[in-house]
């Protein structure tokens, strides 16, 4: 899964993310896979193996699930089915979901924030007292050299 996902797995993997993050009733937060992040999930399977791994396992078991044919809640109830027998793998494909559900613009923008990073703006940091530290400066040292 070094290459993007087909357009198949794409598609299964996005009805696995509308149902791990579902859309809200009122319209104001769209469902994971229709954010897209089917894409956000497979490009960070491309730069980290063991996510690729987790992501194809969880891909063969909704393929074989008949995932995509199922109705909303037998699909809830195969993804159960697959977390408990892949929990090391869902955990993975959850995490990321979340990550590129609250990090996208549209949603951070739905829940009244400003689609921005933290800094140039940033936040207010207290200034450091790095005093605090005269203690250990004026310990022995407790290494030796080599």
């Amino acid at each position: 899964m070094s290459e993007p996902l087909g357009s198949d797995a794409a598609k299964l993997l996005a009805s696995a993310l509308d149902q791990l993050v579902p859309a809200r009733d009122d319209g104001r937060l769209p469902g994971a896979g229709a954010l897209g992040l089917a894409e956000f999930v497979a490009q960070a399977a491309s730069r980290d193996p063991e996510l690729r791994g987790a992501l194809a396992e969880l891909l063969a078991g909704l393929a074989a699930d008949g995932f995509a044919a199922l109705e909303p809640a037998a699909q809830t109830a195969s993804l159960e089915r697959l977390s408990q027998a892949a929990p090391g793998a869902f955990r993975q494909l959850v995490v990321h979901a979340y990550r590129g559900y609250y990090c996208h613009p549209r949603v951070v923008e739905a829940l009244g924030l400003e689609p921005r990073p933290p800094f140039p703006k940033g936040y207010a940091v207290a200034p450091t007292d790095f005093s605090i530290l005269d203690p250990v400066r004026r310990r022995e040292k407790l290494y030796r050299d080599c």
